[in-house]
């Protein structure tokens, strides 16, 4: 039976938008590159690709809330409030959406991150009704009810805690605390414990409905669909929910590092970690005065990074499904692995709304000093700083990133992936665009931005120094 809860802890059901019920929605449509876009008067903004390889259809719904949007006192909130909408609704139980989907044939997850949150459903394409009402459904009517918010909070707890287990979670966490004085990118998508054990019913509820609302949310699906039927479905069922008055802005600007940080942190283990955290730019450049719904320009610096990051550490999907290839021939694999330096090394660029880290990460081979890793990384970010890099190596780097980006967006699930999700930072012409930005990037592009980020005034240096290494530092 459906699970039924009292009004007084339900809370307020999302009304619908003003207006006689027989008054047609009308959505302001774009399309390019077979992608087709739509903006709903609620302010909802959905994205669609039609794709008729397979009867399957992925359907995602994005929120533009992670932990950007938190501040001390509740961090960690916005990955608390995602574990809370798979809980329940006055229509379905938990055990109900997942009897529901498992039982069409579907998967179905969610996910939290600094900038976003997002849920998603991949299912036969005749069935995927059923997600869009789900979507629809808990989006308006989730309860966080008070019994399942006391059980789920020994279940957050107990997740931040097993990541603590892991000497470069707490090395990450520790270099991105220091790396951000200003900014709340500084702390972790899992918060901080203090904040987990106080935090109320209340807290959660008012985050889900200051944030959970269609004029910050983006529906995304791709697959076997009419495009003309899938835009009167989710026209239907998301155009009748009334938007929030304002969404709260993020205005916290990071000021420029002016000198060298360094962090060490001590723990069990023999193993030490090595991690170099760079400012980097965000993916877009953002004008205030530019009109409603124009394109928004990629940062010059992004792509000549993302090309950068592939000769230095090997190619990359930039995608949260998975996704990359073997790093064995980038630059820094040759020198710090090869040599014999360092057991493993990598890095990475990801898109972002605000100015976020490039990070490098390496592992000394047993015996190794984590001080002679470290100038060995520096050694090569300074030689690519003075020589740059040849036309061949800028070449294949480009190939292989044009590679795995082709990759990691070929199923349905990645394709509607990306639709929402190049839509919190930038809009979909950036995806559509992606391949043509990156193939433009030069030699002189990478070496611009080597010299500009990677440096000793702009870097966050972080050792976990094993409880065998710990007296030598």
């Amino acid at each position: 039976m459906p699970k039924t809860t009292p009004t007084h802890l339900a809370g307020p059901a999302r009304k619908t938008a003003a207006g006689p019920a027989s008054r047609k929605l009308r959505a302001r449509v774009t399309r390019l590159d077979g992608i087709t876009k739509a903006v709903l008067p609620n302010g909802m903004t959905l994205v669609m690709r039609e794709m008729h390889a397979a009867p399957v259809t992925s359907f995602w719904v994005w929120f533009r809330v992670g932990s950007r949007n938190e501040h001390l006192g509740i961090t960690g909130i916005s990955h608390w409030v995602e574990h809370m909408l798979f809980k329940g609704t006055p229509s379905y139980t938990e055990s109900d959406l997942d009897r529901m989907i498992s039982r069409e044939g579907g998967a179905r997850n969610g996910m939290t991150w600094i900038d976003w949150t997002t849920y998603y459903e991949t299912m036969p394409s005749n069935k995927i009704d059923l997600a869009l009402r789900i979507e629809a459904d808990r989006m308006a009517n989730s309860l966080i009810d008070p019994q399942e918010v006391l059980s789920e909070r020994t279940v957050i707890i107990n997740e931040r805690q097993g990541s603590e287990n892991s000497p470069g979670f707490r090395l990450s966490e520790e270099v991105q605390a220091a790396a951000f004085r200003v900014h709340p990118y500084g702390h972790e998508v899992l918060g901080h414990t203090c904040d987990l054990q106080a935090m109320t019913r209340a807290d959660l509820y008012t985050h889900y409905r200051t944030y959970y609302a269609p004029n910050n949310a983006i529906a995304a699906v791709a697959g076997d669909f009419d495009t003309t039927e899938m835009l009167e479905k989710l026209t239907k069922l998301y155009g009748k929910l009334k938007p929030v008055a304002a969404i709260p802005a993020v205005n916290a600007v990071e000021p420029p590092q002016r000198g060298e940080r360094r962090v060490t942190v001590k723990g069990e283990g023999n193993t030490d970690y090595l991690l170099l955290a760079f400012h980097a730019p965000p993916t877009v450049q953002r004008n205030p005065k530019a009109r409603p719904g124009a394109p928004t320009p990629a940062h010059e610096d992004f792509f000549p990074l993302l090309a950068l990051d592939s000769v230095l550490c090997g190619a990359s999907g930039l995608s949260f499904l998975g996704g990359g290839s073997s790093n064995r021939s980038s630059r820094l694999s040759k020198a710090l692995v090869d040599s014999g330096l360092a057991a493993d090394i990598g890095g990475g660029v990801t898109p972002t709304i605000d100015p976020y880290l490039y990070s490098f990460f390496a592992t000394p081979q047993q015996g190794k000093d984590i001080n002679e890793v470290e100038r060995a990384l520096w050694n090569e970010l300074e030689r690519v700083q003075q020589d740059s890099v040849t036309q061949a190596e800028l070449d294949k780097a480009i190939k292989q990133t044009r590679a795995q980006f082709a990759f990691g967006s070929e199923s349905v699930t990645n394709q509607a992936f990306w639709l929402g999700y190049c839509e919190i930072f930038a809009d979909y012409s950036w995806f559509a665009s992606y391949l043509d930005k990156l193939s433009a990037v030069s030699i002189d592009d990478v070496k611009r931005v080597a010299n500009r980020y990677l440096t000793r005034d702009n870097v966050t240096v972080g050792h976990y120094r094993g409880q065998a290494n710990a007296e030598q530092s």
